[in-house]
């Protein structure tokens, strides 16, 4: 018999338009004055270029939109910044953290 209900594994691109879903929250820890994802019965603490494309994923902009902000915004190679931003989104979206829309 086949467990039909395992969820298939989206393959993010460049269209991708990532959103993290409303259960999980990324919340700024003023106390300790650093970022945290909250997410249940789990608590993440994302570098803060991880933060930098969590708060850009609104499920509105396209990975390539995403990337070509990031890249002006830091002054970096957009295909660097494409790859990195697809890689952390395909990871966060793996293990639950993120939507990814294809």
């Amino acid at each position: 018999m086949t467990d039909n209900s395992a969820k298939a594994r989206v393959m993010v691109s460049r269209a991708t338009k990532p959103l993290v879903p409303r259960h999980i929250k990324l919340r700024h820890d003023k106390g300790r004055d650093r970022w945290i994802i909250l997410a249940p019965e789990r608590v993440l603490s994302p570098d803060a270029v991880s933060v930098a494309i969590l708060k850009k994923c609104d499920g509105q902009r396209t990975i390539d939109e995403i990337s070509q902000e990031l890249a002006r915004d830091y002054s970096a190679s957009i295909d660097d910044i494409r790859r990195d931003v697809i890689d952390y989104v395909q990871d966060m979206s793996d293990r639950g953290y993120m939507q990814a829309k294809s």
